[in-house]
């Protein structure tokens, strides 16, 4: 049995950052699995279960708007907090009007998705740990709006709003196909020591980008 499940999720605006472009955010056409993942953990989120992204539904049409964040240019710094754990007088914080910068941001705008997705368990989980319990649990969630903290659209100043979805799905690009080019898929952590990004050959075909069987590159 496989305990799948559709999540609509949208969003006044949305950035799924390309990492090719480190100083100016530019935003990928859709979301990708990755930040579709990580909506899905933001409602329920436990170390049994590993959620896979089947398809993704676009709702809306796709559309940009440019805008100008305030971002800092600084990081907090592990050395730095080790070093004031020894004595050092080195400040903890990061001075926003000391490091801030105004970036361009290129931003997906009024988006809407269908998220179609399973779960699988992982070695993680417990003797009492039943796919059926976990589903049961997902669902209810979703359907009560519950969330261990808000899920957002590529970056947390753009909350997005969810819900099990049970209807009829009717895409904003029917009888139409369009190639977005290699997008991020997901990050490589079985390394923890050497992180890595994979990617995706993106195809949209009547509105939908199909994941079942798609190629994953490294």
């Amino acid at each position: 049995m496989a305990f799948g499940f559709k999540v609509e999720i949208e969003g006044a605006y949305a950035l799924f950052s390309r990492p090719e472009l480190k100083v100016e955010r530019y935003s990928y056409d859709v979301i990708t699995p990755s930040a579709a993942r990580g909506i899905l953990e933001a409602v329920c989120w436990k170390p049994a279960i590993k959620y896979v992204i089947d398809k993704i539904y676009v709702m809306k049409p796709i559309r940009f708007t440019n805008i100008r964040r305030n971002e800092v240019s600084a990081k907090a710094s592990a050395s730095l907090a080790r070093a004031a754990m020894n004595g050092g007088d080195n400040p903890l914080y990061i001075a926003s009007s000391d490091n801030i910068q105004q970036r361009a941001s290129l931003l997906l705008k009024d988006v809407r998705y269908i998220i179609e997705a399973h779960f699988e368990m992982t070695e993680k989980a417990g003797e009492r740990d039943t796919p059926e319990k976990f589903y049961n649990i997902i669902l209810r969630r979703l359907r009560n709006g519950q969330c261990y903290y808000q899920p957002y659209l590529g970056c947390r100043e753009f909350p997005a709003k969810f819900r099990l979805y049970d209807e009829d799905i009717q895409t904003a690009y029917p009888d139409s196909e369009r190639d977005f080019g290699l997008v991020l898929y997901d990050m490589d952590y079985s390394d923890p020591e050497n992180i890595q990004p994979t990617f995706f050959r993106a195809v949209m075909r009547n509105g939908v980008i199909d994941l079942t069987d798609c190629e994953v590159l490294r």
